[in-house]
């Protein structure tokens, strides 16, 4: 697993596009680099997997540590279109089990995009159940 940018021998890519956030996570994800993610994430972003887990560089990257140690399989989600105003943009994306995360992003002044609000999982509805 990777934990610095040294270790990677790269410094992380931009998101050119909001969209691109997804993608670099996923590739990020899969390939254990910890720093690569915590790099898709402003400086004093929020994380959330149904309540907030992490606020902030630090516990951004002790969360995603613990989860690769023990997860190593991300499937590739399906990117939905960003809705943009100014330099914010919602971004969502749909995992293969129907779960969704979305997002609130920012243009940096870099021109690359980093997420500021991160909701990992909002499962899918479940059918109304008939009696």
């Amino acid at each position: 697993m990777t934990t610095t940018p040294e270790a990677s021998g790269h410094h992380a890519p931009l998101a050119h596009e909001p969209e691109d956030l997804a993608r670099l996570f996923n590739e990020r994800a899969n390939a254990g680099d910890v720093e690569g993610l915590v790099a898709l994430y402003e400086r004093d972003a929020v994380l959330a997997a149904g309540k907030v887990v992490a606020t902030g560089h630090a516990e951004i990257r002790q969360f995603y540590a613990d989860l690769l140690a023990r997860k190593s399989d991300f499937p590739a989600a399906e990117t939905l279109p960003a809705i943009r105003s100014g330099d914010l943009a919602m971004t969502f994306a749909r995992l293969p089990n129907g779960t969704i995360s979305a997002e609130t992003a920012r243009r940096q002044a870099d021109g690359g995009w980093r997420w500021l609000i991160d909701q990992l999982k909002i499962k899918p509805l479940q059918a109304d159940k008939v009696d």
